[in-house]
Formats: structure tokens, sequence, C-alpha cells
């Protein structure tokens, strides 16, 4: 099978098939950076330089494992074993055996000098038609999203030059053929983007000439003149200067041949754009079909230096189309860059071509509701004539529904998102569907889900989403959501200031008049090019003079200081409290401030002033963020806490039902008198966040009520143990663990303060998130938690089911991996009032606890595969995504187990597919050690151990520390105990040395320090790891104890009787052979999800043996070998059949 390869714009792979799918970034930056290297070994320790700044402890293993996914994605028939034909391991490193023509690269350079070639033997028209095919290959920038990388830039920046050479062959061709008018607008562009290229220059003003525009070519060539004086100081080339000269002579030999039927073109339009729209209209503006929706711009507006933005988000936007496919583009740059100007422009160009076009602004105050730029995108399509289907969004005036537990509100979110994108598909099959969502850095956590959940759903129609976003105010939120965009492979455009030219277009056009190359310069130095403070510069130019420009500071705030001042001072002190208020003013709430005739006329004001742009009925908004930042920091702190105590005082009269804008303005308040207020609304904001299934947003509400009372310190503990429980409750559903337990804690303390049992039943019941791993997070807190429910649950009536059902499933939890009877009793008491209440989520609660106490002894698979089950099935029916992902989890390990993989890959499937439906961010670390669990159980030792070393980074940052303690030092240890030198199992007494690759007190192999070393693995580890010493006079002393009941018993039982066979003490093994045998049929470890040791079957006849039991221990063995074959691990079967005496040792 062949494949080809593309570095002509993202880098990808494509094979019989259409394109290879190469994961992610980083597997697609090794692939790029072999190509870079065309066919030169590229040494591993090259690739991790350039693939990270600071590389990361295990870098080395995860280069392996890119490459390792490589190979199988680009030869997926390679049989097991064979050797790689594409992505070769040669020496130090790696290298893509690939021949020349299979890379784009290679194609466009011979396909350049070819045309080149028949240019000069005067075949024209084959030349034509091969620079074209080259040119075709472009589709994007070389190395697209590597072009900034030391190791790509170069080779990018040669392709690009040769690309632009490319362009000039193209254009000479046309004027070779008498097609000069064609030549002519990829010649304008161009010179506009690299106006220091002459031969470009040379070449339009002879097209332009040709065309029959001979004042246009003077003018171009006097430009190019102009340019390089300008920016560079030098005087145009021969050829140039040679051309201006021919063209004001009007020199015959400049007229080439003319294309039979046609005439020079004629003179364009003064004042046309090349490129798009030179303003954009209103809604029902002209231009703009009816039905269409357009934002108003308040104002004609010029469109200058941007055409080339604008082509590609339209041609991106009419590619999209054209596949009926989904499409995304994203816009950033700084403040006042032009992103809302480029956005409008381009709705405003599809708009006239038939598109259906809806915006979205995400406004900064944070009191706005979380889905407010979707609700407008939707409500604006309703108006246009696409009603939107009910359900899609609660209420916001529904203050009584109950919100149910998380999962079901998880649910409900999917179900919304789906629902969503279903309507949005069903709009685009009658039209196109433009979606514009603007300021997305001030999106909350609802936009973001829902955009991003949008771009996963694979819609298939023509729906295309334009995003805009500040690049230096990228919060966390949003950059998670930008990496999960990423896997769309959306357009991406980045606008940065104008250049001179450009700059002088705009101020040009403002003062009405010409204006001098230095003046433009002074602009151009004092705005950056940043087209705001541009346009602010000239209109301040237009109004007082050149002499002006001197006097104005570089920041934009001083201009906007002196436009302001020549308002009335009462326009300008309303002015200043409409920015309190926010962007987007609502005029009754500015008259109550300001009174209703100075709003009005300090509006009109604004808007001639184009501070200010209508924004609908009663509505106004600023013209830029900008100008509403310098306006509202003018306001001293002290008077803005009370102009936001106004506000929200004039939002309870007059929009009560907004509560949480009203919280944003009492929050901000911030004073001992409106604390009360600021509470009762924050607290009310987050309930509706709730209900909306918007837990991000409720989160941030409950942690604004509990600052503003901790900050006035009053009122009673169980008013604050309201609030913190709020908190949990939010943070336990969207995965801040680390500060979910910290306030947990301090719940428990306060509730125990009260002594009120059922206070704190309702406080321990609070945190009922799914659980898998059997070990604590905090092992203190744990201990508390115990004592406080074994508190609650004497003193709480029997009568009180439900609470109890918490409380004992709580305490079961929190007991986990703890020996001794009172956990299970728990568990099971749990299960039981919970069926009895038929209360679906309490049940899933306690079907949890009673799986955290099924590890009491080996081979309890099976009863742990019937809990999963039943927890998949329950989930599924009432709604349940955090017990359905758990109920996987479970019988993934299960499965695993049982040496079962095929239907334990098909859990990690659903698991994962489940987690990114719903945002449960930690099921993706279980899947991700799980994959290195089967690379180590296929035998691919290297890949499993940078697998391992990736998926403990995930676990690092996930707050799950009783899981991270010592687990991938000890993974790796298991890892080398299992494998041997030859790659077979190292079977009974230790036949083959084993050789950790590190041990827990030294540097590790790949430059990380394993700190912690082996945990509560220790006394297992010690014994296979050369780090400590192996005296046998001291076994009898330094054996490892009984294995704690988790998740990991038959690992650790299986290490321990490698030490008895070890020091060949009988009675360990005598014991170890009983503990061990109720598991033969399963794989030791597995049952983690995490790490295998091997058939517990060959540990069960290497004992046997030891024991003298001859028959039993080749019965065991036989075993062994068909559970190895069962899981495709050569290793093991290869060394079951060396115990069984089937091939040489």
């Amino acid at each position: 099978m062949s494949v080809t390869f593309g570095v002509l714009g993202p880098v990808e792979a494509v094979d019989e098939h259409g394109p290879v799918r190469l994961k992610g970034a980083r597997h697609r930056a090794v692939l790029g950076r072999l190509l870079v290297a065309r066919g030169r070994v590229v040494p591993v320790e090259r690739l991790v330089d350039d693939l990270w700044d600071d590389p990361p402890g295990g870098a080395v293993g995860a280069i392996r494992t890119f490459v390792g996914e490589l190979r199988r994605a680009l030869e997926p028939d390679r049989p097991p074993r064979a050797p790689a034909r594409l992505l070769v391991t040669v020496g130090p490193g790696y290298a893509l055996r690939t021949p020349p023509e299979s890379v784009d690269a290679g194609r466009f350079e011979t396909g350049l000098a070819a045309s080149e070639g028949l240019l000069e033997a005067g075949d024209e028209t084959a030349a034509l038609a091969r620079i074209d095919a080259s040119l075709n290959l472009w589709r994007g920038p070389a190395y697209a999203e590597f072009a900034d990388t030391d190791w790509a830039r170069a080779d990018a920046v040669r392709l690009g030059e040769l690309r632009l050479l490319a362009e000039d062959v193209r254009a000479r061709t046309l004027l070779a053929l008498g097609r000069a008018a064609e030549a002519v607008p990829d010649l304008e562009a161009r010179a506009m983007e690299h106006p220091w290229r002459e031969e470009t220059w040379r070449l339009l003003g002879l097209a332009l000439y040709r065309s029959g525009r001979q004042g246009d070519a003077l003018a171009t060539l006097r430009r190019a003149r102009a340019v390089l004086a300008e920016e560079l100081g030098v005087d145009p080339g021969p050829a140039l200067r040679s051309l201006g000269a021919d063209v004001l002579a009007q020199a015959p030999h400049l007229d080439g041949p003319r294309r039979a039927g046609t005439r020079p073109a004629g003179p364009r339009p003064v004042g046309s754009s090349a490129v798009g729209p030179r303003s954009t209209g209103r809604a029902d503006g002209p231009g703009v079909p009816g039905g269409r929706t357009v934002p108003a711009t308040g104002r004609e507006r010029s469109f200058v230096g941007r055409e080339a933005e604008l082509e590609r988000l339209t041609a991106a936007a009419e590619g999209a189309a054209a596949r009926g496919v989904f499409g995304l583009a994203l816009v950033s740059g700084d403040p006042g860059e032009g992103k809302t100007t480029l956005a409008e422009a381009t709705a405003a160009l599809l708009a006239r071509r038939g598109w259906t076009v809806a915006w979205g602004r995400c406004p900064e105050q944070e009191g706005a509701p979380g889905h407010v730029p979707w609700t407008q995108v939707l409500d604006s399509l309703e108006r246009s004539g696409h009603p939107m289907p009910t359900g899609l969004f609660p209420s916001l005036a529904d203050t009584d529904t109950d919100p149910g537990p998380p999962e079901a509100m998880a649910a409900r979110r999917f179900r919304a998102h789906r629902a969503t994108a279903d309507h949005l598909a069903d709009v685009a099959r009658a039209a196109p569907l433009l979606i514009v969502l603007d300021d997305l850095q001030w999106a909350g956590e609802e936009t973001l889900a829902l955009s991003t959940s949008l771009a996963g759903e694979g819609i298939t129609a023509p729906v295309v989403v334009v995003a805009a976003y500040r690049a230096n105010e990228i919060a966390a939120p949003l950059a998670e959501a930008l990496g999960r965009l990423a896997r769309a492979e959306p357009t991406r455009v980045y606008l940065g200031g104008l250049d001179t030219a450009a700059v002088g277009e705009m101020v040009r056009e403002t003062v009405g008049g010409r204006v001098d190359a230095d003046t433009v310069r002074v602009v151009h130095r004092r705005s950056g090019g940043n087209p705001f403070y541009v346009g602010e510069l000239a209109r301040l130019l237009r109004d007082e003079g050149v002499g002006a420009l001197e006097s104005v500071p570089a920041g934009v705030r001083h201009v906007i200081r002196l436009r302001t001042a020549r308002l009335p001072e009462a326009d300008q002190e309303a002015l200043r409290q409409a920015a309190v208020i926010g962007r987007e003013v609502d005029l009754d709430v500015l008259s109550a401030l300001a009174g209703e005739d100075e709003a009005l006329h300090a509006v009109e004001s604004a808007e001639r002033e184009g501070l200010m742009v209508d924004d609908g009925p009663a509505r106004v908004r600023f013209a830029h963020d900008l100008v509403r930042d310098a306006l509202r920091d003018e306001t001293a702190g002290v008077r803005r806490a009370r102009l936001h105590a106004r506000i929200a005082e004039a939002l309870e009269r007059l929009r009560p039902h907004d509560v949480a804008a009203i919280a944003h303005h009492y929050v901000r308040a911030g004073t001992g008198d409106t604390a009360d207020k600021a509470v009762r609304y924050a607290r009310a904001a987050a309930e509706r966040a709730e209900r909306g299934f918007a837990p991000h947003e409720a989160a941030r509400w409950w942690r604004a009520a509990l600052r503003v009372y901790d900050r006035v310190g009053a009122g009673s503990v169980r008013e604050r143990l309201d609030l913190v429980m709020g908190l949990v409750r939010a943070l336990a559903f969207t995965g801040g663990l680390e500060s979910a337990r910290r306030y947990r804690g301090e719940a428990v303390a306060m509730a125990e303060e009260l002594g009120d049992p059922l206070q704190t039943a309702a406080v321990l019941g609070a945190f009922d998130v799914p659980a898998i791993w059997t070990a604590n997070d905090d092992e203190e807190l744990s201990r508390n938690v115990v004592a406080a429910a074994e508190r609650a649950l004497a003193g709480l009536p029997r009568e009180r089911g439900a609470e109890r059902c918490r409380l004992l499933a709580t305490l079961a939890m929190e007991l986990r991996g703890v020996p001794g009877e009172r956990g299970r009793a728990a568990a099971r008491e749990a299960e039981a009032v919970a069926r009895e209440l038929d209360d679906p989520a309490l049940l899933a609660f306690a079907l949890n606890a009673r799986f955290m106490h099924a590890f009491e002894r080996a081979g309890m698979s099976g009863e742990r595969a019937e809990l999963g089950s039943e927890l998949v099935e329950l989930s599924r029916r009432h709604s349940l995504a955090g017990f359905e992902v758990l109920g996987h989890l479970i019988l993934l390990q299960t499965c695993a187990a049982r040496a079962d993989f095929a239907a334990a890959d098909g859990h990690a499937v659903a698991v994962d597919r489940l987690a990114q439906e719903h945002g449960i961010p930690l099921a993706g670390v279980f899947t991700e050690w799980y994959s290195a669990l089967r690379l180590a159980v296929a035998g691919r030792t290297e890949e499993a151990e940078g697998a391992y070393r990736a998926a403990s980074v995930g676990l690092r940052r996930s707050g799950m520390r009783g899981m991270e303690r010592g687990l991938l030092p000890f993974a790796l240890l298991c890892l080398r105990v299992q494998v041997g030198g030859d790659g077979g199992v190292d079977g009974a007494g230790g036949r083959r040395g084993v050789h950790p690759p590190e041990g827990p007190h030294r540097a590790a192999s790949h430059g990380e320090t394993d700190t912690e070393g082996y945990g509560p693995f220790e006394p297992w580890a010690r014994w296979f790891d050369p780090a400590w010493s192996h005296d046998l006079a001291e076994a009898a002393t330094a054996r490892p104890g009984n294995a704690p009941p988790d998740l990991l018993y038959e690992a650790r039982e299986a290490l321990a009787a490698r030490v008895a066979l070890r020091v060949g003490d009988r009675p360990s093994m005598e014991e170890a052979y009983g503990r061990l045998l109720p598991a033969a049929g399963e794989l030791a470890g597995a049952q983690s999800g995490l790490l295998a040791l091997g058939p517990v079957a060959a540990y069960l006849g290497d004992l046997a043996e030891a024991l003298g039991r001859s028959e039993e221990a080749r019965a065991h063995r036989l075993r062994a070998l068909t559970i190895a074959e069962r899981a495709a691990a050569p290793h093991w079967a290869t060394a079951a059949r060396r115990a069984l005496g089937l091939m040489a040792p």
C-alpha cells in the first residue's frame, strides 16, 4: 500500500483510502520532523529537543510511543514483528524512507523546474498547466502548524520562497499567453503581502499596462518606489526603473501578445476593494438579503489591509459548504486589531452569496448567563424563519425545577448539545449557515462546552463557525477549549498590526485628503499598526491637525480621553457610568443612574463620536472594548463600587429575574451594606446554573458567594455550610478534586460543630461522585469522615432512609482498602436500603461502595463484573453518566483480568465516548493507563514504558493522590519483572535476572527523579530492584506481609510468591499458593486495568513445582499457555512453553 505525505499545509499522510489518522499534534510533529530530514536519520535526542522546549521526564519513552503509533497508522497491514518499511529505526534514531515524489514538496519543486523549462522552450500552454498543477498542491503555509518551530522554520521559509517564485512564473506565463488581466488580481495581492519583492511589482506594472491601465501601472510603480524608499531606504533596481521609463514612453516592446477576442480591461472604480466588501451594513441594509442576520456596525467603515485574511476565511467557508461538512475558523489577535471587523466583512460577503448568518457575542460581565452567545444565535435564527425547538435551553425564569443529581445534569446537557447540533444542521440544509462567536475570551464554561461539543458532533451539513478572541487574554478554560477544538483542524487567522501602506490608506480615507509619508509613519509608529489605534489617531488628526499627534501619548487611553473631553461634562459622567454597567448597556439602567434625558443625550453624543453603536431596542454597546475599559478605569475604585451597588439596585427593580447580572454588580460593590444581597443573589445564580446544567458557572457563583460571606465575617455556621456544600457539589462534578476535598473537610468540621446528624449527613452525602481507585487520596480526611459518619448514623432516626443510605455508602467508600468487616457491612446495608427505597442514584452510589470492598481475596473478578454490569444498565436507564462510566471501567478491569482484551477494548472506547459527551474529566486517566497495559501485554516493552510515563503526567495532574503515589515506579518495575532479556517471563526461582530501569532512590534513566519511591508498594518492589541488598539471611524478617485488599492485590501476591521462591521458604510458598489459587484463570495485576505480571497460573506452576507437585505444576502451566495465547502475549506464551519443556531454554 503506497503512502504519500504532505507538508504544503498541515502535515498529513494519505493512503489509498484517504487521509491517515495521525492521532495527535505530537505525532504529526514527529512525522514532520522526519520529513524535513529527507530520509536522513534523526537521533531520538534531537527529536526530544525539537518537540519540547523543556522536555518532561519520560520524553524518550513518549517519542517511542509516537513512533510506534505512527508505524501502525502508516503500515496497518504490516504483520506483527515484521520490520517497518517506511519509518525505520537506524542506529540512535529514526528515518523516513520515502522517495521524493511521495512528498508534495518534492512534486512541487519538480513541477516548478519543469514549468520554467517549458516556458523557456516557448510552450506556454503546457507551462501554465504544469505550474497550476504544482501550485494546487499547496493547502496552506508549509508545515502550517509547525512553521514557527526551530526545526521547521528554515524549510518552511525555503518552500515559501519557492511558492512566490512559482507565482511569478505563473504571472510571466499568463503574460506570454496574452492574458495579462488575469494576472493582475494575484499580483496585486502579492505586492501588498510582500512589498519588498521588486519582481512582483515589475510584473504587476507590466500586467496593468498590457491590460489597458496605463495610469494604474504608473501609480503602481510610484507606490513601489515609495515602499522601497520608506521601508528600506533604497531606490528601485534597474528593471523597475527601466519599466517606469518605458511606460512613460509607451515603448512598443511593452506590448505583448493579446488573447484572441479580448480587449483591455477598463479602469476600476475609485475606492473599490479587490477582495471583499468595503463596508458592512445593517441586517436590513442594502446588499444583505432579507432574512439574514448581520450585525449592525453603526456607520460605514473602511475595510483596509485585511483582504488576504478575508479571502482565507471566505475560502474556508465555501470549501466546507462545497463538501457539506462542519467548518471552523479561529480569528485571534490583540485588542483593536480588527477581529470583529474582519468577521463582519466575512459575514456580509457570505450573506450576499446566499448564506444564513447569525451572531453571538460573549459579554464581559461575569453576571451574564453562561449560554448568552448561543442564545443570541438561536434567537436570530428564529427571527429569520428558523424556529428553535423547545427544550434546547432551560428557561431562565424557571426557579422551581429540582436540578437532580449531577449525572442527570450531564445527561440533559448532552441532549441539549445534540439537539442544538441537529437544529443547526437543519437550518444549514436550506442554505449554508455561518455562525460568528465574538469575544470568545469572555466566554463562560457553558458557551465553550457547547462550542467544542458542536465541533466534535460530526455535523454533516454546511455549518461554519468563526470564533474570534483576544490572543493575549486566553484563560485556562479557553485554552482547554482551544485544545479540544484543534481536533477539528480549524482555519487559523492571526491578526497583527497593519503595514505602513495600509495605515496610510486608512489615514487618508479618514482625513479625506492627502497625507504626507512622514505623518503616516508617525501614526504607524504610535499605533503599532493596530487598526483601532490608527482610526483613533486619524480622527484626531482630522479634527485637530498634525500638531495633536505629537502631544498624544502612546496609549489609546489618552486618545479616548482627548475625544471624550470634547463632550459636555454631563455626557462624560454618563458614559463613565455606562462603562461600569458593561460593554452592552441597558438604557433603562443607565437612565436610572444618570436620568433619562442625560442618558439619551450622552448616548447620542457617543454615537456621533463613534464611541457607541446601537445594539437593539433600548440597548447600546461601546464600539470597542478598549473604549469601555478606558472610561471605566477613569472612575476611582471606591466610587466604582458604589456605582455597582446602584446598578444592582436598578436591576432589582427593572430586571428582577436577571439574578446573575444583579449578583455580578452586588459582588463587585464589595461593601458591608450590600454583602447580604451579594451572597443571596450569587447563591441564586449558582442554583440557576445548576438547574441549567452549567456546573462550571455554578462553581464560579458558589465561590463568589463564599468569598463575600467570608469577607464580611458575619452570619451563622449553617448558612456558610450551605455555601460550602454548594461549592463541593459543583467541584465534585467538574473534576476539581483537590479543592473539593479541601472544602469538604471544612464542611465536615463545621457540620460537627452544629451537632445536627441530618446536617452532617447532608454534608457527607454531597460528595457522591463515582470512584474506582481503592485507595483514598487524603487518609486524614477519610478518618475524619468515617468518624463523623459513625456519629451521624448513631444520632440519625431509622426512618431517614435516604440519609442513612448515603452515610453508609460514604462510610464504605472512605474505608476502602482498609482491612476489616465494617466497610463491607456498611456497603451491603447501603445497597439493601437503596433497593428498598427504589432510588437509582442511591443504588448506584451503594453499588460503587460494594465495589470498593470486593478485593479481600484473589479471584473476585466475577463478583465485580456483576456490579459493573448492573451499574451500566442502571445508569443507562436513569441517565447517570458518571456511574455509567464507572460501570464500564469496572468491566474493563474484569475483562482484562480474564485476558478478554477484545471486550476490555470495547469498554475503554465506551468510557472515552461517555467522558467526552458528558464532560467527565478524570475518566481519560484510566483509559490512558489501560493503553499502556495493552502495550505491556503485547510484549512491546519500550513502547509500554513510554506510554506509562506519558500516562503518569495526566495522573499527576488529576489530583488522585492515592492512586498516584508510587504507581509509576511500580508499573515500570512490573514491566521489567515479567519480561526477561529475550522477552520471556522470568519463571520460577528467578532463573533470569531482572533489571528494572531505575531504583526508587536514584535518578531515572530519562532524566526524572522519583522522590517518593515505591510508596505503598515498597515491601514487594524492593525484592526486584537492584538498589536494595537481597541478602538471603535477612529473608526471614524482610519478606513482604499480607497484601491490602485493593485493585493490585493479585499483583502484590504474585510478587510475594516470587520472593518465597527466591528464598526457598516452603511455608511462604504454601501460603502464596493458597492465596493465588482462586485467581488461577486470571492475569496477575490486570484486574487494576493498569499493569500485568502474566498469568497467575504461571506462578502457581512454579510454586507447585517447588513444592514437589509435578502434575499440578504441569496443569497450571498448560493453563498459563492457554491464557497467554488468549491475551496475544507472545512473551508469556514463550515462557509457558519453556516451563513445560516444549522448547529449548
